[in-house]
């Protein structure tokens, strides 16, 4: 592997070179990344996957920019032009920007109005400029009158263009008027003629923020408004300051009769070549920037969402709501099974008309005695159209009838996506498209990891400007996000779906699908060693994935939990000298056990790193556990609130249902989410609200601003 790499990934990471080399081979050899991080770490010291997966994109990205380097130092040798000064530069450039600066001159160029004048043989009158000669460069110009060129005006003017595109393809002057231009401002205008029927860009009509200032959000949303058609963007900077600095370099002497031509040349190169090039490069930048953070807040909400804890063992009913359609029903049992499905009309009967009396009764009734008949214990309500009107129709059943029941608002971004899916179809053949929709709202609030896991990472609607940024460069890191979360919590081997198997480590989507044709073959897997048994499944996939699937009912106790097949001869012993039952696990006797243990002396009896002895004593502690159990659980309720019933500075209780640049949107109960601003949400200054709250906190917030005509509610963190 290439030691220069290395040691940048090192500077880059600040992880030390042997854990990089060690992390390199084993992604080499077919290793994942999650079984790396659970099954390796007595190689790794320890790295958690953030690490592992950052070491990988750092290599990929050097591993492509050295390769790129290879191939310019290569081009530039073949024309004979490659001197060893030019070959450390390129070897020493740390982005592939300064790799193509250098580049530039020698790139075989399309027809330009240098290439044409070079071609009449203009080039040497060119270069008479840059000696700034005393001689008079008219006099010069003469000598290339051709058939060509017909005159001294063009003659020069050809020449002038040579020199143009030399400033233009000199690498030092890029560099240094690049940082020039990142001094400048981003101005936006309204484009003449542009429609914004809802004043989407307001703000951005007439515009105006440093280009080093500007926050990346911004970006993605200047971007977006000039893609419509809305928006006029460009970057102001100072021309005369780049058009000096260039003069001062290059023009040496002031006396010369050539100074007035080089200098026209220059700023016809600012002006023509320089300037929008780099405008070009810098908005790039700037937006290759706005994406990574749009990402990095998207994978941090999308981790946050699919590790909500799940509500088990509940009898739930799922309604999607609607108006003229209906609102559907769905109840699934403690394990997602689907018992029962319906349809109600609360709010409308047909297009354009309000649900009368009769319809309202019906409705409760049917509602009521799903309830009672399937003992609902939560309702669970998606939060799209008609949804408060449906939350308010539900608690005043609750009330009216005195049900011991809760329901939660749950948040149906994706829902539609799914239910409209082939998976759904397969899932349900005999369902409508919003009777699925009911029944994925139900297991959402059940599991939400198994249910999420159907839908693309995109459409679940965390994210801010997702649709804005690159598409690969967000599927590859939120498929990371999926796939980190699965492994984390573990799967069932009996009762996922093929949806959450195909993200378990070394598993994919045709593996998946065979493990659950094995699995309906067979009726069930009696222990690990049974996948072995699984058509197409070779020893390096179960390798990789049997760690991360449990069989809780297995014949062998050690399959219920994360430890390996590779470590159970270590955990048997462990359980024989201590004297452990399979029966025992989970249980006090074992906790008062373990907390006795000698681990010193166990790693030195038993040849075992602290790592894996470590991990084997958790797993006999808590066999099954789930690292879902430590965040709170969404807010239950029975009553309804109207944005009425607020007055400015009451507490309330909300959950954070996304986290963006500006803020967080919380859901105090309302028909629309509440905003809380960064600025209302710490007394300190922080850097990005990801740095206090993240989706699915359950926080206290404070009513400071009340908009009833647009339904807007201001919330603060922040006990004035």
């Amino acid at each position: 592997m290439n030691s220069e790499i290395i040691k940048q990934i090192k500077d880059a990471t600040q992880i030390s070179e042997k854990q990089i080399q060690t992390v390199l081979n084993l992604l080499d050899e077919g290793n994942t990344i999650p079984f790396i991080s659970r099954y390796r770490k007595e190689v790794t010291g320890g790295l958690d996957e953030e690490q592992i997966f950052s070491i990988h994109q750092t290599w990929s990205y050097q591993k492509n920019l050295f390769e790129r380097k290879e191939d310019v130092i290569r081009l530039i040798d073949e024309k004979g032009m490659l001197t060893e000064e030019l070959k450390h530069a390129i070897l020493t450039a740390e982005k592939l920007v300064d790799v193509e600066d250098i580049y530039r001159p020698f790139k075989e160029k399309k027809k330009t109005k240098a290439t044409e004048a070079i071609a009449k043989g203009l080039q040497g009158l060119s270069n008479f400029f840059m000696f700034l000669s005393d001689e008079d460069p008219k006099e010069e110009a003469k000598k290339y009158i051709n058939d060509d060129v017909k005159s001294v005006e063009e003659a020069i003017e050809g020449a002038m263009h040579i020199l143009a595109e030399f400033i233009s393809d000199d690498a030092d002057y890029r560099k240094a008027l690049r940082d020039m231009m990142r001094e400048g401002d981003m101005k936006t205008s309204l484009k003449k003629g542009a429609e914004d029927e809802r004043q989407t860009y307001a703000m951005y009509y007439e515009y105006e923020e440093k280009v080093k200032h500007i926050k990346p959000h911004r970006i993605l949303a200047i971007n977006r408004g000039e893609s419509e058609k809305v928006l006029l963007v460009k970057i102001d900077a100072d021309k005369d300051a780049m058009a000096s600095y260039i003069k001062e370099d290059l023009i040496k002497r002031q006396t010369s009769p050539s100074v007035a031509y080089i200098t026209q040349a220059i700023e016809d190169s600012i002006k023509r070549l320089i300037y929008p090039s780099l405008e070009r490069e810098i908005r790039a930048e700037l937006s290759e920037l706005a994406e990574d953070q749009a990402i990095e807040v998207f994978a941090e909400n999308l981790n946050k969402l699919l590790l909500q804890p799940p509500l088990k063992g509940k009898m739930i009913l799922g309604i999607d709501p609607a108006f003229r359609t209906g609102c559907k029903l769905s109840v699934v049992d403690q394990t997602g099974n689907v018992l029962t499905k319906g349809v109600i009309y609360p709010h409308e009967k047909s297009k354009g008309s309000v649900a009368d009396n009769k319809d309202v009764e019906k409705s409760k009734s049917t509602l009521f005695q799903m309830i009672k008949k399937y003992q609902i214990e939560l309702i669970a309500i998606g939060n799209g159209t008609a949804s408060r009107e449906t939350e308010s129709f539900v608690s005043e059943l609750i009330k009216d009838m005195k049900l011991d029941v809760n329901y939660v608002i749950v948040n149906e971004a994706g829902a539609s996506v799914y239910s409209a899916s082939e998976l759904a179809r397969e899932e349900f053949p005999d369902f409508s498209v919003e009777e699925r929709s009911a029944a994925s709202i139900a297991r959402r609030l059940q599991d939400p990891l198994s249910e999420l896991v159907k839908i693309d990472p995109k459409s679940i609607g965390v994210g801010q400007y997702q649709h804005d940024v690159t598409p690969k460069k967000l599927n590859e890191t939120l498929n990371f996000v999926v796939t980190q979360a699965v492994n984390q919590v573990g799967v069932n081997l009996n009762t996922a779906s093929k949806s959450l198997l195909m993200y378990v480590s070394g598993l994919n989507k045709s593996s998946a699908e065979n493990i659950v044709t094995h699995r309906q073959n067979i009726g069930r897997f009696q222990n690990r060693k049974d996948i072995l048994k699984v058509p197409k499944l070779g020893k390096k996939t179960f390798e990789q994935a049997v760690g991360f699937l449990r069989i809780p009912d297995s014949d062998e106790a050690l399959d219920m939990t994360s430890i390996h097949p590779e470590s159970y001869d270590k955990a048997k012993a462990i359980m024989r000298i201590y004297g452990i039952q399979g029966n025992m696990f989970g249980k006090e006797e074992v906790k008062e056990i373990v907390k006795d243990i000698d681990k010193s002396r166990l790693m030195r009896d038993l040849d075992i790193d602290m790592y894996t002895l470590s991990d084997i004593l958790d797993a006999f502690i808590a066999p099954l556990r789930d690292p879902r159990d430590q965040f709170a659980q969404p807010i239950l309720r029975q009553d309804i609130l109207k944005i009425e019933d607020l007055t400015i500075g009451m507490e309330l209780e909300g959950t954070i249902r996304n986290v963006v640049d500006f803020g967080a949107f919380i859901d105090i109960g309302l028909k629309e989410d509440g905003l809380c601003h960064i600025s209302k949400m710490a007394k300190r200054f922080i850097k990005h609200p990801k740095d206090v709250v993240a989706v699915g906190d359950i926080v206290k917030v404070y009513v400071i601003n009340i908009d009833l005509n647009r339904g807007k509610v201001g919330l603060s963190m922040i006990k004035d």
